[in-house]
């Protein structure tokens, strides 16, 4: 028999490994393949997942971009259009566009962060 604690531990952490899940625009379009998409019962517990985007939740997520397609997923033009490989696709190359831009944009931030370090500790000696 399991306590309700082991329980909610093992339900949360079930919930947490699918909902990052969704970041994967391929596992999406697998989803539509299989009809997922199509059973209420399953589109009902997409609603039911918004809960992961309170501050208590998401900031177990490593993959915050799950909650902007868990966002997306309430929209059945949405879930519809995931059934085309090539909305997979796009999708997959546009986070890999953003990633790319907010890892250069990072990186320009750090730099001019430790060039102004390093003027404060010249003028400080």
């Amino acid at each position: 028999l399991v306590s309700d604690d082991t329980g909610n531990r093992l339900r949360f952490q079930l919930e947490l490994e699918f909902v990052q899940c969704l970041a994967n625009p391929n596992y999406l379009n697998f989803l539509a393949q299989m009809s997922y998409f199509k059973d209420k019962a399953f589109v009902n517990y997409l609603k039911y997942l918004l809960y992961w985007k309170e501050p208590e939740y998401a900031k177990y997520l490593k993959y915050p971009q799950c909650l902007h397609m868990l966002e997306l997923l309430q929209y059945e033009h949405f879930r519809k259009e995931l059934v085309n490989a090539q909305c997979a696709k796009f999708i997959d190359e546009q986070q890999i566009l953003h990633w790319q831009h907010y890892s250069r944009k990072r990186m320009r931030l750090q730099q001019a962060l430790a060039e102004q370090q390093q003027q404060n500790n010249a003028s400080v000696k």
